[in-house]
């Protein structure tokens, strides 16, 4: 049998995935890099699609697995109503009023939507946003429909079908408050909230890992029986998070303090300053509204040097209940541990300490170590 080898030449363009051409025809812009300073300041342009502006953030970290768009929503205006094949959480940066959701055959159902508000539109139900203010509405809406669009490529099938998901919705809204609706996690000892709905994600007290007081809380959400959850994660004033790395498709947005995230790739070692490719660390400083996105399998470290503990909300494809095939970890560095994916303190590189402790001077403010 005669065939020909084609080679595959750095003058050739890879091919754009089946996600990135629907995208580009959406004709609202594409924000790429590692992340936005601020929301309130993403360029954003009409979406016809969904009667609103918008804009696609399409950051290095998102891994072909989640991707998320901003909208801004004028006042008294609501988007078009959508439903498809894919996950979707959404949390409101600004603004207050209703979104309207309706399972076929049942009556709308409405909840109250304000600044902070976390809640996922169940898979395939019809459903839009509604603005009740004198304010433009902000939101962010992450999901998982690259993998939808990479596996189907057909539009048509991902916006338009009839089947009913009564497992993940039976046409009724539930949602939870700050005391009610959880469970202490087996596996990792962390809070799990469980719901489609809930007020006010900043009124939430992250639990220890351990049910114990703890410097570091975090507490879960299981949103909607989706594989796509999210995580409050709080940490006190004059303290840094552990370097950590795992897989890519991690979303992250700011919710308290300011400070700054250091990323650098892994196969420079746990110590890039130490090993001389300190030109290769990434810098993002933030403050609440900004949102950005660790690339797969680098490192990343969190420095609150705020005067209020430091919150950060995290979406990612975690489910402990509905797992996936394909999950985000990472290597193991940490020598200290067995498993898991943190660097521990000891393991840290001095010189990013001593960078950290020269921030918290400059802000007057203690290092609590």
């Amino acid at each position: 049998m005669d065939f020909k080898v084609i080679e595959n030449s750095a003058d050739l363009a890879p091919a754009k995935s089946a996600y990135e051409r629907f995208m580009i025809g959406e004709g609202v812009p594409v924000i790429g890099g590692f992340g936005v300073t601020s929301a309130q300041e993403i360029p954003m342009a009409p979406w016809r699609r969904l009667g609103c502006d918008g804009a696609y953030l399409k950051f290095f970290g998102s891994d072909g697995i989640t991707s998320m768009y901003a909208g801004r929503i004028a006042p008294g205006a609501a988007t078009l109503p959508e439903r498809h094949l894919y996950e979707k959480v959404v949390y409101i940066l600004q603004g207050e009023g209703v979104a309207e959701m309706q399972q076929r055959d049942h009556v709308p159902q409405n909840l109250l939507w304000r600044a902070g508000s976390l809640f996922s539109p169940p898979m395939n139900t019809l459903h839009r946003l509604i603005n009740h203010s004198d304010q433009p509405s902000l939101f962010l809406a992450v999901t998982t429909a690259p993998m939808a669009f990479d596996h189907y490529r057909n539009d048509e099938f991902i916006f338009h079908s009839d089947f009913v998901f009564k497992d993940r919705y039976g046409g009724r809204i539930d949602k939870v408050t700050p005391s009610d609706g959880r469970y202490l996690a087996k596996s990792n000892r962390q809070w799990v909230h469980q719901a489609n709905f809930i007020p006010d994600v900043r009124e939430i007290r992250p639990g220890g890992r351990d049910g114990r007081a703890s410097r570091v809380k975090i507490t879960r959400f299981e949103i909607a029986n989706n594989s796509l959850i999210g995580q409050l994660v709080e940490w006190p004033v004059g303290r840094y998070r552990n370097a950590h790395c795992r897989g890519g498709s991690v979303v992250l947005v700011i919710l308290r303090s300011s400070g700054y995230s250091l990323m650098w790739p892994s196969d420079l070692g746990a110590q890039p300053y130490k090993n001389g490719v300190a030109d290769q660390v990434v810098r993002l400083d933030w403050a609440p509204g900004s949102i950005f996105s660790p690339p797969p399998n680098w490192f990343h470290q969190h420095f609150n040097t705020g005067a209020e503990p430091a919150q950060t909300l995290a979406f990612y494809c975690g489910s402990e209940r509905l797992a996936m095939s394909r999950r985000a970890k990472g290597q193991h560095y940490a020598p200290s541990m067995q498993t898991g994916t943190l660097l521990e303190f000891d393991g840290g590189d001095p010189s990013i300490r001593r960078m950290y402790q020269a921030e918290l001077v400059k802000n007057g403010i203690t290092l609590d170590m």
